[in-house]
């Protein structure tokens, strides 16, 4: 797509912040089942529902000016679901893990704030009021969302991290439940000598 114009810059933010949603709607329920506290798994599958509808309006904007929801994947959102699904995968604590995934998800919610500020002055600009009532009250969404992970994160979730047990601490407490190393050596000799 060439950009000559602020419509066709318009245009293309609107098809990247569409590209972006579909990619959050198939992640989101990867994370509501990674988390183990069951307000963040709660707050992943409520946010799905607000992205389909979200997705919806980008819809309705792109077909209110003849266009197709079609356009280049957007790059951006695919790098950041991309860390998100590292820390699913990663080899942590749970509660650690809840720490991560609130963080991945608040970088997803800073990317779309952004894109749909720009979208929304564009269509300020370009007047269409329609299209910047609809991308007012998904960036308001969107910024409840990063508030509400915020106040999750503050609330609960970083303190639960940071009472997660370090690897060291783990395995001294693994070694004291089976009498330490020393007496575990001891028992393997006394099997293999006697």
């Amino acid at each position: 797509m060439e950009l000559e114009n602020l419509r066709d810059l318009y245009v293309h933010e609107l098809k990247d912040l569409y590209s972006a949603e579909k990619q959050i709607i198939s992640a989101l329920p990867k994370m509501a089942r990674a988390a183990t506290n069951r307000q963040l798994s709660s707050a992943f599958r409520q946010h799905l529902e607000q992205t389909r509808k979200q997705a919806k309006r980008l819809e309705d904007i792109l077909r209110g000016h003849d266009e197709s929801t079609r356009g280049p994947k957007c790059q951006g959102m695919e790098g950041v679901i991309k860390e998100g699904d590292e820390m699913i995968s990663e080899d942590a604590e749970p509660e650690v893990r809840d720490a991560g995934l609130i963080a991945a998800a608040q970088r997803v919610e800073h990317y779309e704030m952004a894109g749909y500020g720009c979208a929304r002055t564009y269509a300020e600009l370009l007047g269409d009021k329609k299209g910047a009532r609809l991308l007012d009250t998904t960036l308001r969404e969107e910024e409840a969302t990063d508030l509400k992970l915020t106040k999750l994160a503050k609330s609960v979730i970083n303190l639960r991290a940071k009472k997660a047990p370090s690897a060291a601490a783990k395995k001294r407490r693994e070694q004291s439940k089976s009498g330490g190393v020393g007496k575990t050596l001891k028992g393997l000799v006394a099997k293999v000598t006697g």
